[in-house]
């Protein structure tokens, strides 16, 4: 056990749950609608501005759930700007300012990619959007939120590992590990959406299946990997959280879905299943990662558990 892990735990609570969760599927969907305008077909648009949507409902969300777990959170521009001189802050040194401007980019990026879903669809006719719906802008802001959509995913598996921590500071997988949550649980979400409210083909929802399944996949991997690197912390997980994460999180959440996926052939039914069978794997994972830490006690160069 290393002699740096000497912080108290943060006790973090639902809100900042919450939030992992949300970033994550925001996140995810952004990513996903990007790869199906720079890769897909005239299909599926549909699907690309639901992800849309779904992305930028997750931003506001993210932002009013860490506003709220604010000690005062009337103060949450304080983040963003200097009280005293009303200029800009941003610490690139400090992952709460780095995650903070991301997280108001990423809003950004999604606020305007879903308005140029509702110009498409004719809800919306303000006429400098317009050209958000022409190929190139579309293609730069695909990128752009792309980008800043995988960061948000997993920005705040990394933002665990340098608060010192033990379980959270033992392994360098924690960012790809809600990395590959975050295109699960996004995949998902819009599984789940295109189905409720019949907005997409036929074959984008099952290439949305076929891509979760992967995602599923690889999260396993990495999981497993990250499990095997905590080395002496790993005992945490010998009890109620590391049975949460055994058959929450794994069994349900993973392996279960993949089987209804391997059982094909794809139908509505078996689909809505999996898919909320996987967003409820990715919520169990960060309770797992959060709350199994907040339980560790520092003392000295050793951790001590209740």
């Amino acid at each position: 056990m290393p002699d740096t892990f000497f912080t108290a735990s943060p006790h973090w609570g639902w809100y900042i749950v919450a939030y992992f969760f949300v970033g994550g599927i925001a996140g995810g969907c952004f990513f996903i609608a990007s790869l199906l305008q720079l890769f897909g077909r005239p299909e599926d648009r549909p699907v690309i501005r639901l992800a849309h949507y779904a992305a930028c409902a997750g931003a506001m969300v993210s932002g009013a759930l860490l506003t709220l777990d604010l000690t005062k959170p009337f103060r949450f521009w304080h983040m963003l700007i200097a009280s005293n001189t009303g200029e800009p802050i941003f610490k690139a040194w400090s992952p709460m300012s780095v995650g903070a401007w991301g997280l108001l980019l990423f809003g950004g990026a999604a606020t305007l990619a879903a308005a140029a879903g509702l110009v498409e669809e004719g809800r919306l006719t303000w006429r400098p959007l317009r050209a958000l719906t022409r190929a190139g802008p579309g293609r730069l802001l695909a990128v752009t939120g792309g980008a800043l959509g995988l960061f948000l995913a997993g920005y705040t598996g990394v933002l665990l590992a340098v608060t010192n921590r033990p379980l959270w500071a033992d392994s360098p997988l924690l960012g790809a590990l809600f990395l590959c949550s975050a295109a699960s649980t996004g995949a998902a979400t819009l599984v789940l959406l295109a189905g409720r409210l019949g907005r997409a083909h036929s074959d984008t929802v099952e290439w949305l299946s076929r891509f979760d399944r992967g995602a599923m996949l690889l999260e396993l991997v990495v999981l497993v990997a990250f499990v095997a690197s905590l080395g002496a912390v790993a005992r945490v997980l010998v009890g109620w959280w590391g049975l949460v994460l055994a058959v929450g999180v794994v069994g349900l959440g993973i392996i279960t879905p993949l089987v209804l996926h391997a059982r094909g052939p794809y139908g509505p039914r078996r689909l809505a299943r999996a898919a909320t069978l996987v967003l409820a794997g990715g919520l169990l994972l960060r309770m797992v990662v959060i709350f199994s830490s907040n339980q560790i006690h520092v003392t000295g160069s050793g951790i001590a558990l209740p």
